[in-house]
């Protein structure tokens, strides 16, 4: 098959050409690298800041679109594909779509429907919207709703929804709003009859699983604009209060503002990582630094592992979103090193059994060999 990728996000759409590629598939990625992350991709659409970045992506933008045609699938990172205001891809999007084979929605980040879900229906325990019963939304969130709730964001989300061959979800908390949508394609069939289920990809690096080595490192990566919304404000925290009772036993590492290439650094020599605390499963940072062998503290609810079909590995250590129980689990990890190392082999073993970019991308060809007939 030929398979264009486009966009990227945290590595999701390379990886994944990786392993298609490997299965014997012709790949392309077309996208900006996920902005300061730089990852790889075939077409750069890389958009810098001013009007000579702009006119620069213009132009190539205008000379990459003739080479997006002809392709069995094409598969969208999101709805707003590309760097451009929502109202400029839909004509993008019907280009694509008449040029080529059949087209493929993830649903991997921001989108219309998942504020859609939680502003208008509590069915979960815990979202970036609330807890239990109480409101919790932090501006950065309400900023994010406002866009794709009630922009033009959300307005492209549900024509692309509405018009591609199969959308699919590659953690619990995205699969749900469009498995509870009542919303429907051209067809008048509810938007969940072309909903699939495929969970991100990751290439298990050939390193030993190391062990605790005296002090349990416990590295956190700090982004302002995103760390209420993460609750990583309340993990650095509970982290900080434990870090001064335990200086013997505990070393914090806190990344903010540094590169992508230092982060990887102080990730690679942690046994512990502090990641989100308002998701029901883990996010590519988790599964990253998984894949390494570190512990994650994270999402890890249990509809996430019946989704996955895991009843056997269960190593995320799961939080509720207070700081009551992120300071208990992470306690019991310091003065438990034995418990830490046992965790970061059943970590790595997690990843290989249901993140393995191979086993992955199989599940991929066999979607796209079914859309194609």
């Amino acid at each position: 098959m030929r398979i264009l990728l486009l966009g990227e996000y945290s590595n999701v759409h390379n990886t994944l050409a990786r392993g298609l590629r490997e299965l014997g598939h012709e790949v392309t990625v077309a996208s900006n690298g996920d902005f300061w992350r730089d990852y790889s991709r075939d077409i750069n659409l890389a958009r810098e800041m001013g009007i000579a970045g702009t006119v620069s992506f213009l132009y190539r933008l205008l000379l990459a679109l003739p080479k997006m045609r002809g392709y069995d699938i094409v598969q969208l990172i999101n709805p707003v594909f590309l760097e451009l205001k929502a109202e400029r891809l839909y004509r993008i999007f019907d280009y694509l779509k008449r040029h080529n084979g059949k087209v493929v929605l993830l649903a991997a980040g921001d989108d219309y429907y998942y504020p859609e879900l939680h502003t208008r229906r509590k069915v979960m325990r815990y979202s970036d919207f609330y807890i239990g019963d109480e409101e919790h939304c932090c501006d950065f969130v309400r900023t994010q709703t406002r866009e794709w709730l009630y922009g033009e964001k959300g307005r492209l989300t549900r024509y692309v929804a509405k018009r591609c061959d199969a959308i699919v979800a590659c953690a619990y908390e995205y699969w749900l709003p469009y498995n509870l949508s009542g919303d429907t394609s051209l067809n008048g069939e509810r938007l969940n009859r072309k909903l699939y289920s495929i969970p991100f990809a990751y290439v298990i690096p050939d390193m030993p699983v190391s062990r605790v080595g005296g002090k349990v490192r416990v590295f956190i990566g700090i982004s302002r604009e995103r760390s209420e919304m993460k609750g990583t404000d309340i993990m650095l925290q509970a982290a900080r209060d434990l870090q001064r009772l335990y200086p013997d036993r505990m070393e914090l590492l806190v990344a903010n503002g540094v590169s992508f290439d230092e982060y990887s650094r102080m990730m690679d020599s942690s046994d512990v990582l502090l990641d989100q605390i308002y998701s029901y499963g883990p996010g590519m940072n988790a599964l990253l630094a998984m894949s390494k062998g570190i512990v994650a503290v994270s999402g890890a609810e249990p509809e996430h592992y019946e989704q996955l079909g895991e009843n056997e590995v269960r190593p995320i250590v799961n939080v509720y979103p207070s700081y009551e129980d992120v300071y208990r689990n992470l306690e019991k990890l310091i003065l438990n090193p034995e418990l830490v190392n046992r965790l970061k082999l059943q970590s790595r073993e997690y990843v290989a059994r249901n993140h393995e970019y191979i086993r992955v991308s199989r599940q991929y060809v066999e979607l796209y060999s079914k859309l194609l007939g």
